[in-house]
């Protein structure tokens, strides 16, 4: 009763303060629009004032709900109720309407007060005088209407100044409210270092048994214009270890399933640098590989050769550009995203590859998504992050590449080799980076490259300048045969805005992979923009090119993209036209063509479309896809495919469907065409991969391509984080995968299989400690960091401890509680396992807190805040004899106004001492085992 009168007057006692100048006035809102009188001849009075907490079971929601007592009961302020619901409701008082959607987007709210009527979803209630009354902070609506508007029941707990909500289903504040306590119990390291963190590393061995991915397929084709036949494919993936080295294997068939290349390579990645001794290396490889790109001179190209680098394996190989290239077996689909822009969509290509190339860079962060979508329903997601600024290299750190291969070759190829017109030779590039400050770094790089059946030999320098929020690169080369090019690109950020700008000119008749089919001069300029329309934001692109070439021909490109997600649907539009001129005769007449890449949920269904339309010009590329699915019953997915293809004059349409099994996926697809065609597959997709006692596992996980790990969990009895023989293993524990929660526990034995996991990504491997049965037995560690390799496992030891909890009341110097500060406990290392916020009278309690030693402090930014002094620290140790702690009351010293002034730390009373927390009366004695001590910053 005390708390809810000292609730009920807290307005009164805010305002105050402020007239006072003790607290800002901002403490309480007053509006100044008048406030009305109703029939009942009630007005707002501080008597009749509330000030609730809302809560929803043990949550609690916001910073308070305003409320008044009425003659026909309770009324609350709609706008701290819209805030503490996190609502999608906008209210406008001059306007005297309330328009938004409360709780799911289908179930709309509009609250008119000069019509009198609220429509809720599908149903409408007329406004009597008293069910929305005007109040100096705005409007206070009826308890009970509120409660129908909004479709959950709302009740009022006087006697503790409490709103409360039960609701049978959960509600997406309630969701929101589990996801953030679960990612605090899950990830309680996710606000330091990962070094600082416990490491589990693989030693690399001289053999360790691959895991083999396996895709088959086999078909009917029945063609109008290419005839009948059956065909069978295979594509077989294998990652392992050998002579202390990772390696992978492909072996792919051609349709007919006779093997057609064997690609293979031997490689080691540490992203520390820490390979070959002084040359510091993060990557080198032989057999299958790719070579570096530069600017004016070599592009991308994957072949058998060498490549050894020390630059950081996320870095693009241009300042401006990138490439994104990897395996895509037949029937999967690829989709690239820049910062949440859909930029492309492609298809395997003749050597099973997919390849994005030459994609533009935005100045500063470009976070990149490469989405493969498998026949099977399966989804990849490869995510790389890439920084474009004045720090792209450090000052006085040097970065090497050298790398040979013939191009576009396999290193086992069957049935003779796939000739192509030009360009296939045996090419190598040497180049070395040196950050000159932190604004300047200077590059340098040799070639020899096979290009139209000539061996040419180059040299290659850039220089790279970084000037306020943009950056310019400079270049230019030298070919052995006198030709010779030059290079200027300049990137820039203004705000949302991004512009790109290129110039390139050669003379000479200087070739490279730049400089083709008589190309001697290429100019553009892009710029990017964000457009902000209400809550959806719509990137826009342009960009103009022109292409000059030796005969007199000259291309002017120019391209217009937007890009937008609305709710369920994402999508890219983009408009290309191009104009021809020639030297002798008519030009050629002008293309203008329209594309159309499209996501889209709707209920269970997943759209994926892709449109091109030829609108003008000789073009008649004219072509459309859609393709559909959904969730079967069980595990079972359905596929169906729509496509027009104006070349072949024809119209298809396929069905497919998938089931997935917990070792194997099956899937069979159909298809009919307009012309007559049909065609009919069955394909089969599994994983094998050894188990850690032997044995092989089979999955329908890819196991070969992705990282795995192997989790052992067992009660740890005397805490030495060793398993004893007597340590029991613990059944049902279930695991974290950094910031995500993977369906997978641990078995009978204590073990758990986490698949899936990006190689060479550094990744917290833990303990959902949110989803333990029992509280009181919790993680002894944060998790364990591992650095996953392809295709092999890595363990870790999970041990688990009894837990206690820590409890205690902070308050002022001067014997207020402090509310609302947050507190942290740190353990032993130095690393914060816990936070809690102190209750309104300073109560603070952690629990599930595994035993051992530990430290609570405030956090700085809390105290700072609280103008409390942040050194203060008091340990506390729970164990089998004191399970709960009890500190007692925490005495916390203001900051001293000369501290406040200078920023810096105080150090006490004269000599920097602290005074020690002051127990409260009723505390327990503090036990020999339960330290209770002020502790040293």
């Amino acid at each position: 009763m005390i708390r809810a009168a000292l609730t009920r007057w807290k307005p009164a006692i805010l305002a105050g303060l402020a007239l006072a100048g003790l607290v800002p006035a901002g403490a309480q809102a007053v509006d100044k629009e008048p406030v009305s009188l109703v029939a009942d001849g009630w007005a707002p009075n501080e008597d009749d004032s509330w000030l609730f907490d809302l809560r929803s079971g043990q949550y609690r929601l916001g910073d308070g709900v305003r409320g008044y007592q009425t003659p026909q009961g309770m009324c609350v302020d709609l706008a701290d109720v819209v805030l503490a619901l996190d609502l999608a409701v906008r209210v406008d008082k001059k306007l005297r309407r309330a328009t938004g959607w409360v709780f799911d987007e289908r179930r709309s709210l509009v609250i008119d007060r000069d019509a009198g009527e609220v429509r809720a979803g599908s149903q409408s209630y007329r406004l009597s005088a008293t069910t929305i009354r005007d109040t100096p902070a705005g409007w206070c609506v009826d308890l009970d209407s509120l409660t129908k508007w909004l479709g959950v029941p709302i009740v009022a707990d006087l006697s503790n100044a409490v709103l409360r909500i039960d609701s049978k289903e959960k509600l997406p504040f309630q969701l929101a409210a589990e996801r953030r306590a679960r990612a605090a119990a899950i990830r309680p390291a996710a606000q330091f270092d990962l070094a600082s963190l416990p490491q589990a590393s693989r030693p690399y061995q001289g053999w360790a048994t691959p895991s083999v991915d396996v895709v088959a397929s086999a078909g009917f084709v029945s063609d109008r214009r290419g005839g009948s036949y059956v065909q069978g494919r295979y594509e077989i993936f294998a990652a392992g270890e050998v002579l202390k080295q990772s390696f992978d294997a492909r072996l792919s068939s051609d349709n007919e399933g006779v093997p057609d290349s064997l690609r293979m390579r031997l490689y080691r990645t540490d992203p520390e640098g820490r390979l070959l001794g002084p040359l510091k290396a993060t990557h080198y490889a032989a057999g299958d590989v790719s070579l570096l790109s530069t600017g004016i001179v070599a592009s991308s190209a994957p072949g058998r050769g060498a490549v050894l680098t020390n630059r950081p394996i996320e870095r693009p190989d241009s300042f401006d550009k990138t490439n994104f290239r990897g395996d895509l077996p037949a029937g999967w689909d690829a989709e690239l995203y820049r910062n949440g822009q859909l930029l492309a969509f492609t298809s395997p290509n003749r050597d099973g590859r997919y390849e994005f190339l030459d994609v533009p860079l935005q100045y500063g962060a470009n976070r990149f998504e490469i989405v493969l979508y498998g026949p099977q329903g399966q989804i990849r997601r490869e995510i790389k992050q890439v920084q474009v600024g004045m720090d792209s290299i450090p000052p006085q750190k040097t970065w090497y590449w050298a790398g040979f291969a013939q191009e576009n070759a396999d290193l086992i190829e069957f049935g003779g080799r796939r000739r192509g017109p030009f360009r296939r030779g045996w090419r190598g590039t040497l180049g070395i980076e040196r950050g000159l400050d932190t604004r300047t770094s200077v590059a340098a790089y040799a070639h020899s490259l096979v290009i139209e059946d000539v061996r040419r030999n180059y040299a290659e320098a850039a220089l790279r300048r970084s000037i306020g929020p943009t950056l310019l690169e400079v270049g230019g080369s030298y070919a052995h045969d006198g030709g010779g090019a030059v290079r200027a690109s300049w990137l820039a950020g203004f705000g949302e805005t991004y512009v790109r700008a290129d110039a390139m000119r050669g003379w000479n008749g200087f070739v490279s992979d730049r400089f083709l089919s008589n190309i001697n001069g290429m100019y553009s300029i892009s710029v990017d923009q964000s457009v902000k329309l209400g809550r959806t934001v719509l990137p826009l692109h342009f960009d103009l090119r022109q292409i000059d070439r030796r005969s007199g021909i000259s291309s002017l490109e120019a391209s217009a993209r937007a890009s937008a997600s609305f709710r369920a649907l994402t999508f890219t539009g983009q408009l290309d036209w191009a104009r021809t001129k020639v030297p002798i005769g008519p030009d050629p007449p002008d293309n203008l063509t329209a594309t159309l890449l499209a996501n889209a949920r709707i209920g269970r269904v997943r759209l994926r479309g892709e449109a091109r339309f030829a609108l003008s010009g000789a073009n008649s590329d004219t072509r459309m896809a859609l393709v559909g699915e959904w969730a079967g019953k069980g595990d079972a997915e359905w596929r169906t495919e729509l496509g027009y293809d104006r070349g072949l004059e024809r119209a298809r349409v396929g069905a497919g469907y998938t089931r997935r099994f917990n070792r194997l996926q099956l899937s069979g697809f159909g298809e009919v065409a307009s012309d007559g065609s049909v065609a009919a597959s069955l394909s089969l997709a599994f994983s094998l991969g050894p188990k850690p006692h032997g044995g092989w596992r089979v999955s329908s996980e890819k196991l070969a391509s992705r990282g795995q790990v192997i989790a052992d969990v067992w009660m740890d009895d005397n805490g030495d984080g060793v398993r004893q023989p007597g340590e029991a293993a613990l059944a049902g524990v279930p695991l974290t995968a950094g910031h995500a929660y993977v369906e997978r526990a641990t078995g009978k034995d204590g073990q758990g299989t986490i698949d899936g996991l990006e190689p060479f990504r550094p990744v917290l491997i833990g303990i959902d400690a949110g989803s333990l049965p029992d509280p009181y037995v919790q993680p002894a560690l944060p998790g364990v960091v591992v650095t996953p390799r392809p295709g092999v496992a890595t363990r870790v030891a999970l041990p688990m401890v009894a837990a206690g909890e820590i409890e205690g009341v902070a308050r002022r110097d001067g014997g207020n509680p402090v509310e609302g500060l947050a507190l942290e406990l740190v353990d032993s290392e130095g690393r914060v396992r816990a936070t809690t916020l102190t209750e309104f009278d300073g109560y603070f309690l952690f629990e599930g807190v595994a035993y051992g030693r530990y430290k609570v402090r405030p956090g700085k930014a809390s105290a700072a805040a609280s103008r409390l002094d942040s050194g203060f620290a008091i340990a506390a140790v729970p164990g089998k004899a004191t399970p709960r702690v009890r500190l007692g009351t925490l005495t916390l010293k203001p900051l001293r106004r000369d501290v406040v002034a200078q920023g810096a730390a105080v150090t006490g009373e004269g000599n920097g001492a602290r005074a020690p927390p002051t127990p409260s009366p009723d505390a327990e004695v503090v036990t020999p085992d339960v330290l209770a001590l002020p502790v040293a910053p």
